[in-house]
């Protein structure tokens, strides 16, 4: 590690006003990785930790749920509102880490998580995330775990959260603070796709730290699935994971959400493929539709051309079991 300023912060008020170029320190399961391989260079840390009140979840006032930034991933995913309200969210958490990195990473932690490419890993390489303009040895090198969509010439890296994906289908909000006042982000909008500057993973702006993250009181408990596929069952990164979430009424969907992880810059949804499941018979066909719409546009690498056929087949897969009630389980991960 390379020498670094230090600050904890006794209050909100006091981390904004110490944050500026800061990096934030809240779990630290991703920042001192990052650190420790030189990734990270931070002149100055403002640690977040002590700030009353950010590790709450508590009702909303319009019947959702509202997370604080500190809340570990293993305290939201045995939450009873949780596990009662928004299952997928739980599912996904478990689906992530290790039960001792869950016990450490926190909800902000997770959204702000940067990605696992091998290339912007290695700090002796040139890599447009960590250096813009540097280049992206990623394309063209070795591209097994790299996206098939939303990607651009300067960037294929995927972004690692199984929490952002559910999330993500859950249309939840992110809470910010910041000198220059509060914002409410939708979730949709809080991640970034590369393009032209791929060093900026969120909209944030220099300064701003997340305070909470919002559910809406619509969970889709009754008819839900996160389905990660993966290397090895245990502690690995997504290859595709499937957020899926369905409300049936009299054998129709009525409404639907899908979130694709491990393929993208950000969790990946759209509209167009809800839209074309809604007052449709929760059938192979429907699902086999909306698979063809989410992944319209992807394009592989070469290396990793597989996951756009392993996407195929999860989209549906994953829209299964949430119609059938019968989630994947992360406990015995064989998929059914």
């Amino acid at each position: 590690m390379t020498p670094f300023a230090y600050h904890r912060a006794a209050s909100l008020g006091d981390a904004l006003r110490a944050s500026g170029t800061a990096s934030i320190l809240a779990g630290g399961t991703n920042l001192v990785d990052l650190m420790k391989y030189r990734v990270a260079t931070p002149e100055r840390i403002l640690d977040i930790n002590h700030i009353p009140g950010l590790r709450e979840i508590a009702p909303t006032p319009d019947g959702g749920l509202r997370i604080g930034a500190l809340a570990s991933n293993a305290a939201v995913a045995a939450h009873p509102e949780v596990l009662a309200r928004y299952p997928l969210l739980a599912s996904a958490l478990l689906a992530g880490a290790t039960p001792q990195l869950r016990n450490a990473a926190t909800t902000g932690g997770n959204l702000l998580q940067r990605t696992r490419c091998y290339y912007f890993y290695d700090a002796a390489l040139p890599c447009n995330k960590r250096a813009p303009g540097s280049g992206c040895p990623a394309i063209g090198g070795v591209t097994r775990i790299h996206a098939i969509l939303g990607a651009s010439e300067h960037c294929i890296a995927t972004h690692p959260s199984d929490m952002c994906v559910a999330l993500a289908a859950l249309d939840a909000v992110v809470q910010v603070a910041g000198m220059q006042g509060d914002r409410v982000i939708p979730f949709a909008a809080f991640h970034r796709l590369p393009g032209e500057d791929p060093s900026r993973d969120t909209t944030l702006v220099p300064g701003e730290i997340i305070t909470a993250v919002d559910l809406p009181p619509q969970g889709f408990a009754a008819h839900h699935s996160y389905l990660k596929l993966r290397d090895r069952l245990s502690y690995a990164f997504a290859l595709v994971s499937v957020a899926a979430a369905l409300e049936i009424a009299e054998g129709r969907i009525t409404a639907a959400r899908i979130a694709l992880g491990g393929v993208a810059h950000k969790p990946w949804r759209m509209e167009e493929a809800e839209a074309a499941l809604q007052g449709q018979a929760p059938d192979r066909a429907a699902f086999d539709q909306a698979a063809a719409i989410l992944l319209r546009d992807a394009e592989g690498q070469g290396a990793n051309d597989f996951k756009i056929d392993l996407a195929r087949r999860a989209i549906p897969r994953a829209l299964a079991q949430a119609a059938a009630g019968t989630p994947q389980s992360q406990t015995d991960k064989r998929i059914r």
